[in-house]
């Protein structure tokens, strides 16, 4: 009876020790990532809804942010662990510093689709500014010094053969607070994403000028990243993220930006998306921009390594970030495609 006593005693304690592992091995790890509530960042919120970080064994929460900078400062304190957005200045010095790393492209500026647009208020224009030739001596609205904004502000510049001191910079911190001051005639230019822009353009304060494709072709509009810590010490998390995150971009581009799922796939689409994009509006008026606005992401989060070379070149020549940073520091390239 002892032994038996004994048997029963171990069976039942491996048992209870089995159950502890099985319950740790399928216990999803938590994550926080950062976002805007843009059609562009659609890819993570897909990836959300129809479970695929969860089948990847990923407990994730978003965060949202107004704005590009405030989400690489939270991937390196730790309160986010991947970030979509576009390269600022901040997130350069930060990768300079070792704190963060660029592991994948996001959205891409493609010929034939529809992508960032340049505007202009009503007064600016009535007043002749008809073009982005015409910028020279304007107000263009940015939501912080380095943004993404700015460096196609000076693009324009370059192109167009006038200093890039010829334009006025406006930091403004939001992206609404942007949009209010254009339509208010308070800044002259702004260049946006289609599903902002186009919705923008119907406002009789404002008019569509240019597109940012005619200045910065095949531009890495934004980038996925992460910290430095996770991929020395944790790269099988950012490639289980990257997996995830990329079966969310194939299902976006089908459905909305090559349109070879099928009508119906379309819908359940935008629906998913309003969720997150324009939630605060009906969904039949939220549904076109979102549907207008959809731009080219990268398949398998592929990233254009000569676009992101030509940013990191304008960064330094404006002294927004450190000289010495180079692209090495920057970008981890082992983990996707590069282009």
């Amino acid at each position: 009876m002892k032994v038996r006593g004994i048997l029963s005693g171990v069976l039942m304690g491996a048992t209870v020790l089995t159950g502890t592992f099985a319950s740790s091995a399928l216990a999803a790890e938590k994550i926080t990532v950062g976002a805007l509530r843009f059609t562009s960042h659609a890819a993570n919120f897909v990836a959300f809804e129809k479970g695929y970080f969860k089948d990847a064994g990923l407990e994730v929460e978003f965060k949202f942010f107004q704005a590009a900078q405030p989400i690489a400062m939270a991937i390196a304190s730790g309160d986010v662990d991947f970030g979509l957005t576009a390269i600022s200045g901040g997130l350069i010095s930060l990768a300079d510093k070792g704190a963060v790393k660029v592991i994948g492209g996001a959205l891409q500026e493609e010929e034939g689709i529809d992508g960032q647009m340049i505007l202009a208020s009503k007064t600016a224009f009535d007043a002749g500014m008809k073009s982005p030739a015409d910028l020279k001596g304007h107000s263009f609205g940015v939501t912080t010094a380095g943004s993404s904004f700015h460096y196609v502000a000076h693009k324009i510049a370059d192109k167009e053969g006038f200093d890039r001191k010829d334009i006025k910079i406006r930091p403004l911190q939001k992206v609404g607070a942007v949009i209010g001051a254009l339509k208010s005639g308070q800044i002259d230019a702004w260049s946006i994403v289609p599903h902002i822009a186009k919705g923008l353009s119907k406002s009789p304060q404002i008019e569509v000028i240019g597109r940012v494709s005619d200045y910065v072709p095949n531009y890495q509009v934004t980038t996925v990243f992460t910290s430095t810590k996770n991929t020395t010490d944790n790269p099988e998390l950012v490639k289980t993220f990257l997996s995830a995150y990329s079966k969310g971009v194939a299902d976006f581009n089908a459905a909305l930006v090559d349109k070879t799922a099928g009508d119906a796939a379309a819908e359940d689409m935008v629906k998913l998306i309003h969720k997150y994009v324009y939630a605060d509006r009906p969904f039949e008026k939220a549904a076109p921009s979102i549907r207008n606005g959809a731009m080219r992401l990268n398949a398998g989060a592929a990233l254009n390594m000569a676009s992101i070379e030509d940013q990191l070149k304008w960064f330094r020549s404006e002294n927004l970030v450190p000289t010495g940073v180079t692209l090495d520091k920057l970008v981890d390239t082992k983990f996707v495609e590069t282009l």
